[in-house]
């Protein structure tokens, strides 16, 4: 337990995670659709409040888990309430907590029926992610992780498009086929160090054997909620058929849930299996980045093209993480946020024309610059940002992960980056269209520019773009000691058993 700060205070990270529970408890109580839209507004809003502090409060200068809560639980089978945050799940629960009122604001008009269940499933999935970032004993965990299914299952089933039954159970049988490996994962663990609280698993001693095949079930499960190619057929489905919200939410906060486990998880807990099989997942990612590259070109559905770009994104992110440097895992950290950032935006304005048109074609979109110069804007720069123009947010993140990549193999930075190339060509030939298609466009005289409730959703957005692309360095010092300490444990154990892993071999 020497790794946990303890607060002595008040208990934040618990208000974070059970607050939004609370106040979805109280829209079983009380009806009315405008009430449960602004209760979910406030609750969430609140919500993102209380992170503030926990920002200002956070120390940079130490790995440890800040604003730790420990209470025992189940101490037969020694399970603990137990929760923190560190330089690596800090900027996790921040993207969390302050994307939800914007999924509450991009619903406002979105969705006309069974208003008080979807705002409730939209606090549920906020308190099961929020949990998912803090929870440090695997029980609580595995708890949070499976506690997400159910809503996420139902905002698709319920409120998704005409395909919604076959893309909800889909996404439901791919992740819980995921846990069921985390799960087994757990039980192993368990039985050989007798805890569950996580840092007490990291750094022992497991044969090679043992460690390789719980990083295969720890990769498994994770690379599914990625998703990493060839495991991401459930996500274009998912993304296509979810209400904007939803579709928000999968691509800002449950996509890094599995990179968050990779990081969490596999690096310290099974570090000899993540050296011997770094090389093989670092191709398999810079698949995922070409495959998703190309696929996106080839789509004429918005959403499925934003969907197909982020198995490509998220391809960068697990190549940062498995270079096993600082650059690249800083790097992949900055891009889950950035990720987080632009993707939602995108998602929300693929929502907004929707809304307009009553169709994600892009033969149906064509031209819309003219008589919407304000949702043409933000678009502009949401896909720049998307395709790492200098200046906006992904370009940093992008720079640090090929950096660290090319400071692993020149080869594998090289055989990266054709999916930059593909990147912007996919989403200036969307842009294109969008602002001024051909001679043939669709009459859009009818459409109306962004309302002011659309400019605050999107607003917000388009400053963390700008605000990470120009000076991303208060976001690196919160997590550059975490993931210093980190990659320096792995590399002292790397030296100490490199005759083991090349015996192995």
């Amino acid at each position: 337990m020497d790794q946990l700060q303890i607060s002595g205070g008040f208990p934040l990270l618990s208000l974070l995670i059970f607050l939004p529970l609370a106040g979805g408890l109280v829209l079983l109580f009380v009806r009315g659709e405008q009430f449960a839209r602004l209760w979910a507004l406030g609750v969430t809003t609140l919500t993102a409040l209380i992170t503030v502090p926990l920002l200002v409060g956070f120390d940079p200068s130490t790995a440890r888990y800040q604003f730790a809560e420990l209470y025992a639980w189940i101490p037969r089978f020694n399970i603990q309430y137990v929760v923190g945050v560190d330089g690596i799940s800090i900027l996790l629960v921040a993207l969390t907590t302050f994307i939800m009122p914007f999924c509450v604001l991009a619903s406002w008009q979105y969705i006309q029926h069974r208003v008080t269940p979807f705002m409730f499933c939209l606090l549920i999935m906020e308190t099961s992610m929020v949990g998912v970032f803090v929870a440090l004993d695997f029980v609580l965990f595995y708890i949070f992780w499976e506690f997400m299914l159910i809503p996420m299952y139902l905002l698709i089933a319920v409120w998704g498009g005409p395909r919604r039954a076959y893309a909800s159970i889909k996404f439901f049988l791919y992740t819980l086929a995921g846990s069921v490996l985390l799960l087994v994962a757990l039980i192993a663990l368990y039985l050989k160090t007798g805890s569950f609280f996580i840092p007490d698993m990291m750094w022992q001693e497991y044969s090679l054997t043992f460690q390789v095949l719980v990083f295969l079930a720890f990769f498994l499960a994770f690379a599914i909620k990625v998703p990493m190619f060839p495991f991401h057929t459930w996500l274009p489905a998912a993304h296509v058929e979810a209400p904007t919200a939803g579709s928000v939410i999968l691509a800002s906060v449950l996509l890094k849930m599995g990179t968050y486990g990779l990081v969490r998880f596999c690096l310290p807990i099974t570090p000899d299996a993540t050296m011997l099989l770094a090389v093989p997942i670092l191709w398999l990612s810079i698949a995922g980045i070409i495959y998703g590259g190309f696929t996106a070109l080839a789509q004429q559905d918005m959403k499925k093209l934003i969907a197909y770009s982020s198995v490509g994104h998220m391809g960068f992110v697990t190549l940062g993480i498995f270079v096993l440097n600082t650059r690249g895992l800083e790097g992949a950290m900055l891009q889950m946020i950035n990720h987080g950032v632009t993707t939602g935006a995108l998602f929300l304005c693929v929502g907004m024309i929707y809304e307009r048109t009553h169709s994600r074609e892009l033969a149906l979109a064509t031209g819309v610059g003219r008589y919407m110069p304000w949702y043409v804007t933000f678009l502009t720069f949401f896909s720049l940002s998307s395709f790492a123009f200098p200046g906006t947010n992904s370009f940093i993140g992008e720079f640090l992960v090929l950096a660290g990549a090319f400071e692993f193999d020149p080869v594998v930075a090289l055989a990266a980056i054709p999916g930059a190339v593909l990147a912007a060509a996919y989403m200036l030939r969307m842009l294109q269209k969008i602002v001024w298609g051909g001679t043939a466009n669709p009459d859009q005289s009818h459409l109306f520019d962004l309302s002011k409730r659309e400019i605050v959703v999107l607003a917000p957005f388009l400053l963390f773009v700008f605000w990470i692309g120009l000076g991303p360095q208060p976001f690196v010092d919160l997590m550059h000691v975490s993931v210093t300490n980190l990659l320096d444990q792995l590399h002292t154990w790397q030296e100490g058993h490199r005759v083991a892993l090349a015996l192995w071999r």
